[in-house]
């Protein structure tokens, strides 16, 4: 989900007095909003708890959140999880255009803008 429609809904649930903690890795975006509690994990996007499938680590990341709720004492608390995705191996890759890649990615960006015309119609 988009990290800065979370942390607007965030501010609007916090508005009505209920206690939230956004988990997220676009920390410029939720810092920007103004969340009250944010857990920064420094994973891919689409990760906010951990890797699938690995339990623990997803357990530590809401284990840390919870932390965070219940300890928090100032307005606008950045936590930083102390987890790793393991190898920093997906940064090298993330959102790359190569010579490898590019007629494969212009080629999806191109159904992409079809199908919204299509749908636009």
């Amino acid at each position: 989900m988009c990290h800065q429609t979370v942390s607007l809904v965030a501010r609007s649930l916090e508005a009505q007095g209920i206690p939230t903690v956004v988990i997220g890795s676009g920390r410029d975006i939720v810092e920007e909003a103004g969340v009250p509690r944010f857990v920064f994990v420094d994973f891919p996007l689409g990760n906010p708890i951990g890797k699938p499938g690995d339990a623990d680590m997803q357990r530590s990341v809401l284990s840390l959140a919870f932390d965070v709720l219940e300890a928090s004492i100032a307005p606008r608390t950045t936590v930083q999880a102390p987890v790793r995705w393991g190898s920093d191996e997906w940064r090298d890759n993330f959102m790359k255009v190569s010579d490898e890649n590019r007629a494969a990615l212009l080629a999806a960006g191109d159904a992409r803008r079809a199908k919204q015309s299509r749908n636009k119609s």
